[in-house]
């Protein structure tokens, strides 16, 4: 268990850490373009969530996501007491990688974000891109096929969504702490969440209707170690 907490908190935090930090590295280059900005962004994710997922999910399941979490808790697969741990690990990792982000490009470590992201297009946005991710995880087959579809989605998510898809409420809270490209404001946090939540929800009654008894595509040592 403590092998697969440390797996999700560290996980948490590179993947973090590379979504703020790219964000400030394309702001920084891009001379104001936000296309440019956007797309550097994007691909420094895709790449390292693939990376990732590829690395921890021998260990943990690599979820990384606290809707991810819930849903497999929900599902029978995690123990209700192992979720508890892991969204711990994972917000707790998400804040620590926005500070390794901050430290790494000399600013205050914990910022107050002033980024606006709100509305019912946004909501409605990360409501979208959480189903899309959780279905997707949902209807995975093979081990090996994880990193590059649910990085595929990610990464597609991040253009067709007005909210460039965060679909993640660890990550959610760790962009309130910083005031960059990437940030957004503490108080518009909640409503992401509970849109994030719902669309997780939506995504494990679909995945139930189209695929009732669809075997857990976990490998068996993980299993064992639970």
């Amino acid at each position: 268990m403590l092998r697969r907490v440390v797996a999700e908190g560290l996980g948490s935090l590179l993947l973090d850490a590379t979504v703020i930090g790219s964000g400030i590295m394309a702001e920084r280059l891009s001379n104001g373009n936000l296309a440019v900005a956007l797309i550097a962004n994007t691909g420094a994710t895709v790449a390292v969530l693939a990376v990732l997922i590829a690395v921890f999910f021998p260990v943990s399941g690599a979820h990384f996501n606290p809707a991810v979490s819930l849903v497999q808790s929900l599902r029978g697969e995690l123990k209700w007491q192992d979720m508890g741990a892991y969204v711990l690990a994972q917000v707790v990792g998400c804040c620590m990688g926005a500070m390794l982000a901050h430290a790494m490009f000399d600013l205050p470590l914990i910022q107050a974000s002033l980024h606006a992201r709100t509305g019912f297009p946004q909501w409605l946005s990360e409501c979208v891109a959480t189903f899309g991710l959780v279905l997707v995880i949902l209807n995975i087959r093979r081990s090996e096929d994880a990193p590059w579809m649910v990085s595929a989605w990610i990464g597609a998510a991040y253009w067709f969504t007005a909210s460039t898809s965060f679909a993640n409420p660890a990550i959610t809270i760790a962009r309130s702490l910083s005031n960059t490209f990437a940030g957004i404001a503490p108080a518009h946090v909640l409503p992401f969440i509970a849109a994030q939540l719902v669309g997780a929800l939506l995504a494990l009654l679909v995945a139930l209707f189209l695929v009732p008894r669809k075997p857990p595509a976990v490998p068996a040592q993980f299993h064992e170690a639970r």
